[in-house]
């Protein structure tokens, strides 16, 4: 085979200053792991696993820097399983085919078992998802895959079920803090000074829970700061300074990238369109894709405005191709225009709630069959056995409508489709009354 399983205590060579101070201090024991003990600490389900020397495999969705990577690499030393690891956005379905196959042979004629870790798992489309389905159910490879999506939108069906999932949680400021003071103290270049951290409250505000960040932010104060006598000062200026960079946390790929869109939408539904264009700006200044923001406003013009404004979706449609065409930073402004329109219109989510009811009642009944008079008859056989017989034509009656129904025989009449008094939707209702009025009988 032209891949090698990784050894599992390879990061652990020399340090050297080429690597960042994330990477020089990270975890050697699941003991030195910070945070989320609930989930990976010494009383934790999966400890009690590993006790019996059982490993599962394992979906770890959470926030980026709360080390999912090196929670993946130290459960593996943990259990003496061989360690190999990909991303998701660089290898295919033939690297991991390659994998499996190792993985084998180590089984057949080593006994030895290996983890597979593969970061940003959610980038596997469904063919590549499903090339890992039988190797887990197999027990071939323990799978241990890193996301920071929720895995119940990303992750195929069947490999989510064949997996356990454990959400970390954003790193508290206890967490953070002891992981300065232990960078601090054992980084083989930082013993070489004395640090004061009278800005250790700065670091944690800044890193926003992300343990890669406040040691990032802890390298870059270091390298602002004077260096007399070996002393390090890093007080709340210096990690200013150093946060001065990116000062507005914003992750394109977690749980803050889906609570600020989250926030925009609100924003639109609640007709304050001043909220919702300080939300477009900072998901915009912070490198959203702004493809993804039109995206979701062309779902919002059905779901949240519907027939009350029905201009609203040709309106977020071309806002989508125009942004595509256009690109930034002009798109910003179409993006703009869209979102103080559908912001400022009115509301109705008729059209969502219909479709959701009928869906309740599809899945409640047993797919009863297409009346006759419905069906179609473009054949002899089927004109013979009655299909279309009873049909009436609505064009052929007055006012082009006539009462007939349109369900099967099984299913009772209900609204589905109730129009609010909202916008272009009142005047929809008022239609609608008025056919209902023609002929009260039932059918």
């Amino acid at each position: 085979m032209s891949r090698k399983p990784a050894n599992i205590f390879e990061y652990k060579k020399q340090a050297t200053l080429q690597q960042p101070l994330a990477e020089r201090c990270r975890p050697h024991s699941l003991e030195d792991v910070a945070g989320n003990e609930a989930l990976i600490g010494p009383h934790s389900p999966l400890m009690n696993q590993l006790k019996n020397n059982y490993l599962p495999s394992l979906i770890l969705w959470g926030p980026p820097g709360v080390g999912k990577t090196t929670v993946a690499r130290l459960l593996a030393q943990e259990i003496g399983y061989l360690f190999n690891s990909i991303s998701a956005v660089s290898s295919g379905v033939k690297e991991v085919k390659e994998i499996i196959a190792e993985a084998s042979q180590q089984i057949n004629y080593h006994n030895k078992h290996t983890v597979l870790f593969i970061d940003e798992i959610h980038r596997f489309n469904k063919a590549q998802q499903d090339a890992l389905l039988n190797a887990v159910e197999e027990g071939i490879i323990t799978l241990i895959g890193a996301t920071t999506e929720n895995p119940s939108f990303e992750i195929n069906a069947p490999l989510l079920s064949r997996c356990q999932v454990l959400k970390l949680e954003a790193l508290k400021a206890e967490d953070l803090k002891k992981i300065i003071k232990r960078a601090v103290k054992t980084d083989f270049f930082f013993k070489n000074y004395r640090f004061r951290l009278s800005g250790m409250g700065s670091l944690i505000h800044y890193s926003s829970g992300d343990a890669r960040k406040a040691l990032n932010l802890l390298e870059i104060a270091f390298s602002l700061s004077d260096k007399k006598d070996n002393l390090i000062l890093i007080n709340d200026k210096i990690v200013k300074q150093a946060a001065a960079q990116n000062p507005l946390y914003y992750d394109k790929k977690g749980d803050n990238h889906y609570d600020t869109i989250s926030a925009f939408i609100k924003s639109i539904r609640g007709s304050d369109p001043d909220a919702a264009v300080y939300w477009l700006a900072r998901m915009l200044q912070s490198g959203e894709d702004p493809v993804f923001i039109a995206r979701r406003l062309i779902i919002l013009a059905s779901e949240d405005i519907g027939n009350a404004e029905p201009y609203a979706l040709s309106l977020s449609n071309a806002c989508f191709d125009a942004v595509h065409k256009i690109g930034m930073p002009e798109a910003r402004i179409i993006l703009s225009q869209t979102v103080t329109y559908l912001a400022s219109v009115p509301k109705s989510n008729a059209a969502y709630l219909a479709i959701k009811t009928a869906e309740e009642e599809v899945g409640r009944s047993r797919a009863p069959v297409v009346p006759l008079h419905l069906r179609n008859a473009p054949t002899k056989l089927m004109k013979e056995l009655n299909y279309g017989d009873d049909y009436k034509y609505p064009h052929n009656y007055p006012y082009h409508y006539v009462k007939q129904s349109y369900f099967p025989d099984e299913i009772k009449r209900r609204n589905y489709y109730i129009p609010t008094e909202m916008g272009r939707e009142k005047q929809l209702k008022s239609y609608l009354d008025y056919l209902k009025s023609l002929k009260k009988d039932k059918t």
